[in-house]
């Protein structure tokens, strides 16, 4: 299976006004107590982060700007350093939201296709595995016939169609979407992160996985073979609860830090932007 490495983030992701911002968000179809609490959420969880990286994007305001942004519904940890990239904590089998942005409507707008073709992947961060993702993910299928590494949780996804999980491909999951109006789609990763760890002995470290996202418009045969846009984010999966264990620990061990230790690490957010 070919994989594109993810580059490091060179989109714009500040708007210029909160109304520009409203226009972009989107919430399930809910009252509109809770449209309200959705757009607050998600503007709080991004302002801090869409704060820190204004001066770094006004320097590389040159680099052409794709108007797609995800973002993946989980917290990122607190005990990474400022440099490097972000960690997410993902549950087993628990089902997690990305939000498909569409930054420049207007831009957009004039695409040949009314939909767009997303596919999310689950995929290996390290080098060496990735050398070695095919047979990885063959012995995966030996040891649990009949299970799927990534699913799609089609009742708690929004404004997707014909969803499709590939059987030859564990790991992959597509579908359409309609980049003018609100999207997102719930996955769940059936995997572990010491899955893939060599048994030596008792408390092996988890590898890392990537999510990544790559988008398609069609050409002129409706075919979405047109590349657009892909990201991604670093993630690690534990057994169902495990997440929620890892995180607390890495920010009792951040509270445990002098200020000026603390201010080599990133604040941790609710949310977390793919990357291109």
């Amino acid at each position: 299976m070919s994989m594109r490495s993810p580059r490091q983030d060179s989109g714009d992701i500040s708007w210029t006004a909160d109304t520009e911002l409203e226009n972009m968000l989107f919430c399930h179809p809910q009252p509109e107590s809770y449209h309200q609490h959705s757009t607050n959420y998600i503007r709080e969880a991004l302002a801090p982060f869409l704060k820190n990286e204004e001066a770094r994007l006004r320097a590389a305001s040159g680099v052409q700007r794709s108007p797609f942004q995800y973002v993946l519904c989980a917290a990122t940890s607190p005990a990474v350093k400022q440099q490097e990239e972000t960690l997410s904590y993902l549950n087993q089998g628990q089902s997690y939201e990305i939000r498909m942005l569409n930054r420049k409507l207007v831009e957009y707008s004039d695409i040949s296709s009314k939909y767009v073709k997303s596919i999310v992947r689950i995929v290996f961060h390290d080098r060496r595995l990735q050398y070695m993702e095919h047979q990885q993910l063959e012995g995966w299928r030996w040891d649990r016939p009949g299970d799927r590494i990534l699913d799609i949780d089609v009742p708690l996804s929004v404004g997707i169609i014909e969803p499709r999980s590939d059987p030859l491909h564990l790991n992959t999951i597509e579908f359409l979407w309609d980049p003018l109006k609100n999207a997102s789609v719930s996955i769940q990763v059936n995997c572990i992160s010491t899955e893939f760890t060599p048994r030596k002995h008792g408390g092996e470290k988890g590898v890392p996985f990537r999510i990544q996202v790559d988008t398609f418009s069609s050409n002129e045969h409706g075919e979405h073979v047109e590349h657009v846009h892909s990201s991604s984010c670093q993630v690690k999966v534990f057994k169902p609860k495990g997440a929620d264990r890892k995180l607390k620990t890495d920010r009792e061990k951040m509270e445990k830090k002098t200020p000026q230790d603390r201010e080599k690490y990133q604040p941790s957010h609710e949310t977390t932007l793919l990357r291109e």
